[in-house]
């Protein structure tokens, strides 16, 4: 969320390259400015790389830094409902696992994802948001600023699905019809500070567990403290460092089920930043500092059904068809009934 600059090579270089997990750093720009074979070669960059890591930086998106919002009244904006899934959740409240966890309800009370976080939905009369605009002026000014930055998120959703579309041979529009209504999820995260003892003294501590995300695409806005990591072939956890005005997009696990598992949802999970601040190194009394990021849950409309893509089952694919057809919502209505 700095200026600091960011190497120009058109249109991937290497962010992360380590344990067989090679993430691109993809200039987005050329989609939108250059040539036919410019655009194309964007497309089939961002593919490859959703089809190899699932993980990409994305520069040149068109969105702007974004700044802090207020943390006044967030009890009285509380979650409710995976079928809303808006509003406010407590530090704790939330426990990310694998797919396949069955002692969810263990590790929550044992090692709770050390967060917050604040959910915002598009604007539907029976799942209304729960703004703050009602408590004070920073309320409203909160309420603008986020309606803003969920339709920029909204516009970026489509172009990027649009670049999916062209790499894996489909029409550029494919993706259009699915994603109109933006059934999309805004997350505002803040991982406050925490004692250095706390990670000592459980190493099953994180700050956010293991876990793939639900929809199709994650835009992840980070801050500079860092703490992502993501799975590598090799079973370890390789850290995703912060590029400076890139966001890192990965693919969710919707999309891999769409794709018929030609496109991988890989597990990450967030942790301790890697360097603690304090008086002096060894006193056992160092904090890692507070992490703020954002994260754009990208879905298809939930009334939309999906099916394995064209060209991802069959003869010429030489696989069969992986996964029963299933409306957007439902799914991502089971995914978040077993989260909370």
């Amino acid at each position: 969320m700095s200026s600091d600059p960011v190497q120009e090579i058109h249109p991937a270089s290497t962010a992360v390259d380590q344990d067989e997990l090679k993430i691109p750093l993809i200039d987005f720009g050329p989609f939108f400015t250059g040539t036919p074979s410019d655009k194309h070669a964007v497309a089939l960059s961002i593919t490859e790389a959703f089809k190899t890591s699932g993980f990409l930086y994305l520069k040149s998106h068109g969105i702007p830094p974004v700044r802090r919002i207020p943390s006044n009244q967030k009890d009285a904006l509380g979650w409710t409902t995976p079928q809303s899934n808006r509003g406010y959740v407590a530090i704790g409240r939330e426990k990310l696992t694998t797919v396949d966890e069955t002692n969810s309800d263990t590790l929550r009370a044992s090692v709770p994802d050390i967060k917050e976080t604040m959910e915002i939905g598009r604007e539907v009369k029976d799942q209304p948001n729960h703004w703050p605009d009602l408590f004070d002026d920073d309320g409203k000014d909160f309420k603008e600023t986020m309606q803003a930055f969920f339709e920029m998120g909204k516009t970026l959703h489509k172009h990027i699905m649009q670049a999916i579309a062209l790499g894996m041979n489909l029409p550029e529009h494919f993706f259009d019809d699915f994603i109109g209504m933006g059934d999309n999820n805004l997350r505002l995260l803040h991982y406050p500070p925490v004692s250095q003892e706390v990670f000592q003294n459980n190493p099953n501590q994180v700050r956010a567990g293991e876990h793939s995300d639900y929809g199709s695409i994650t835009l992840l806005f980070q801050d500079r403290h860092g703490g992502l990591q993501v799975r590598s072939p090799k079973g370890t956890f390789v850290d995703a460092t912060p590029i400076a005005d890139t966001i890192v997009v990965n693919a969710g696990d919707l999309l891999a089920r769409w794709s018929n598992d030609t496109i991988k949802s890989t597990r990450h999970r967030v942790i301790q930043p890697p360097r603690p601040v304090g008086e002096s190194p060894g006193d056992g009394h160092q904090t890692y500092p507070a992490r703020y990021s954002i994260a754009y849950f990208c879905n298809p409309d939930d009334d939309k059904l999906i099916e394995a893509l064209p060209g991802t089952y069959g003869e010429a694919a030489q696989v069969d068809k992986k996964y029963s057809d299933i409306t957007a919502g439902e799914y991502l209505v089971q995914r978040l009934t077993a989260t909370y």
